[in-house]
């Protein structure tokens, strides 16, 4: 498939995207409607002193437009919607696992906070529409690329996972956690589509924690932001996602190929 056909596919906008939006935006009005002290207390630190311009969250903005705009894409249904389970149910783990270990800490000090948790689905389809496009644009590197890059990428996360999980090594859900980025890790076959959504994660998860730790939201212990290897663990994150989502196919293949319809071969690789 050439680059321009590929690219024309991963960029199209249907009513779904329509309905992906406004699943998101509401989820944001119940966000703050629920939790409607934590944004008030946000609220309360605009000053009327200084101009409201200079005051507005422009990454925060920037972060949601972004992703509100990526989630559009080429949206359907019969594949979203797993995805967003998938996301919830990762989120869910990982921030427990964060939360409960010490590893990080959200300015509530809930263990977790279940008003971050929707913020998961939304970042792992925004990965995935960044995977799409990444994978047209570098639709002529050549497989041996990826193959020899793949171990030492890897091996340099799983280097930094080790340092960072340290003092919670004794942790359940640090080994449950360390167990599952080494199945992944070694497991991997597809290894153009696991770099890819790694550094699409990774390249997201960026903006994200640069937001969330410059503003307090959350505080790693080891202080940083964002600490380089949280970075990355979007990436990670991301993959593992990406893989459960495999499996999902994989166990649809043999008990309903119908509603395989709507994924095309490019999504399941």
């Amino acid at each position: 498939m050439k680059f321009s056909e590929t690219l024309k596919h991963s960029v199209c906008w249907s009513k779904t995207s329509y309905v992906l939006l406004s699943g998101f935006l509401l989820a944001l009005f119940l966000i703050g409607y629920v939790w409607w002290p934590l944004l008030e207390d946000y609220l309360s630190y605009i000053n009327p002193a200084f101009p409201i311009w200079r005051q507005i969250d422009w990454l925060l903005i920037g972060n949601f437009l972004v992703m509100s705009l990526l989630i559009m894409l080429n949206a359907d249904l019969k594949r979203d919607v797993p995805f967003v389970m998938i996301g919830l149910a990762a989120g869910f783990i990982i921030e427990t696992w964060g939360t409960l270990s010490g590893l990080w800490t959200y300015y509530t000090f809930e263990t977790p906070p279940l008003w971050i948790i929707p913020a998961w689905p939304i970042a792992a389809l925004s990965v995935n529409r960044l995977y799409s496009i990444t994978k047209g644009l570098l639709h002529k590197v050549p497989e041996a690329a990826f193959q020899w890059s793949y171990s030492p990428i890897f091996g340099v996360f799983y280097i930094l996972l080790l340092i960072f999980i340290l003092p919670a090594l004794s942790h359940p859900l640090t080994i449950f956690s360390l167990v599952v980025c080494t199945v992944i890790i070694l497991t991997s076959r597809a290894k153009r589509s696991a770099l890819i959504t790694f550094l699409a994660g990774t390249a997201l998860g960026y903006f994200l924690e640069r937001w969330g730790t410059t503003r307090l939201c959350w505080t790693y212990y080891t202080g940083g932001t964002p600490p380089f290897f949280t970075v990355l663990a979007h990436g990670m994150a991301s993959v593992a996602i990406w893989r459960v989502y495999k499996i999902y196919i994989w166990v649809l293949t043999k008990f309903n190929w119908k509603t395989l319809q709507a994924i095309t071969p490019q999504e399941m690789n």
